[in-house]
């Protein structure tokens, strides 16, 4: 195999491939990024760990057709710190020469027999629009559970009923829902997948500069659930997480006693600010009162900070805790200069919207609820 490729392309290709590749994959050859180079001028990277595959295709002039694998994290690294020249590809018996310039890698190749085959991707299920779907998976992959002792709270439910979208994300202390409208192939279109979030949120940050991203539900030949997502030339699949996703959607409350509209870039210097000194799983007060919002944390002997801020309150004043970061989360994604939050009671779940105008009407297409801390009166 011998092909010459630009130093940006094939360092962004690469980088596209093995993105998700394992530190210590369980076979050594799941760690390799199989290149394929095809005499019609083109270079295809693909990568696979039995979870997610990747796979995209570049220009290239190809002089020999062929394909290698090599380790998939190396080549990304070299690739990155290449010069800004063209880059020569060449095997020479087991090994795979690059050369860029001067700079001259010598690398093992791997048992390309030995690599797993991509599963297929499924037939396109509709597409919607890159820039939509990156700031709707960044506002609710936030809230999906970080840790393994419930593993399907660590994926985002995906729902779709014609033309509108449902994701939905919580880790029990606070969920995440936006909603927004997509093309569907066939107006009557149904699916429900649980994605995994770190995944989901990986792909819609690369794919998210492509003007429109293909969505496609399916099934894999040995019947394990699949969504695959493309993009230009990009194209990646992931297995989806198996089980029944809690019914979270009652936490949200059916009535609003007070509801507070505040200038989010104010807000959350405030809170940064204060929660400095707020040790850790130690929350942040918030007092909201007319025309301001009073927020404070520590206590007693501990360090103490406090700041306030305008704000626009209907009805009765309200006090209540929350975690600094999870309210940091939630108004770092809300997308909107001004935030909106509604209160039933201090002990139950409150509400972030979004709100382009002081007295504009709240964007509920995204929500976080988040659950309040107890603290000492």
């Amino acid at each position: 195999m011998k092909f010459r490729v630009e130093r940006d392309v094939l360092a962004e290709a690469v980088t596209w491939a093995a993105r998700g590749l394992p530190t210590r994959p369980p076979v050594p050859v799941l760690a390799g990024v199989l290149l394929e180079a095809s005499a019609e001028g083109t270079l295809t990277l693909s990568a696979f760990d039995y979870e997610v595959s990747a796979r995209v295709t570049v220009p290239a002039e190809v002089s020999e057709p062929g394909t290698v694998l090599v380790l998939g994290r190396l080549l990304a690294d070299i690739s990155r710190n290449l010069p800004a020249r063209p880059i020569d590809v060449s095997t020479d018996g087991n090994k795979v020469q690059v050369t860029c310039g001067s700079s001259r890698f010598s690398l093992l190749m791997m048992p390309a027999d030995d690599y797993p085959t991509l599963p297929a991707s499924p037939a396109p299920s509709g597409t919607i629009p890159g820039d939509a779907f990156t700031q709707a998976v960044a506002q609710v992959s936030i809230a999906a559970d970080r840790g393994d002792t419930l593993p399907i709270l660590t994926g985002v439910r995906v729902e779709i009923e014609g033309d509108r979208v449902t994701l939905l994300a919580t880790d029990r202390y606070r969920l995440a829902m936006r909603e927004l409208q997509w093309n569907p192939e066939r107006t009557d279109a149904h699916h429900v997948a649980l994605v995994p979030a770190r995944t989901l949120s990986d792909t819609a940050k690369a794919l998210g500069a492509s003007g429109s991203i293909e969505v496609a539900f399916g099934t894999a030949a040995a019947g394990e659930g699949l969504i695959g997502f493309e993009a230009g030339q990009r194209r990646t699949t992931t297995r989806l997480l198996d089980g029944e996703y809690p019914k979270v959607t009652s936490i949200f409350p059916t009535t609003v006693d007070t509801e507070a509209v505040v200038e989010t870039a104010a807000l959350v210097e405030a809170v940064k600010r204060v929660s400095l000194v707020a040790e850790r799983n130690t929350p942040v007060r918030l007092r909201f009162s007319d025309g301001q919002l009073a927020i404070e944390a520590g206590t007693g002997d501990d360090a103490q900070a406090s700041e306030a801020i305008e704000c626009a309150l209907t009805g009765p004043d309200i006090e209540i805790a929350f975690n600094p970061q999870f309210l940091l989360d939630g108004l770092g994604v809300v997308g909107t200069a001004y935030s909106r939050l509604s209160f039933t009671q201090a002990s139950r779940p409150a509400v972030l919207s979004g709100q382009d105008k002081l007295d504009g009407e709240p964007d509920e297409s995204y929500r976080y609820v988040l659950m309040p801390v107890r603290f000492a009166s």
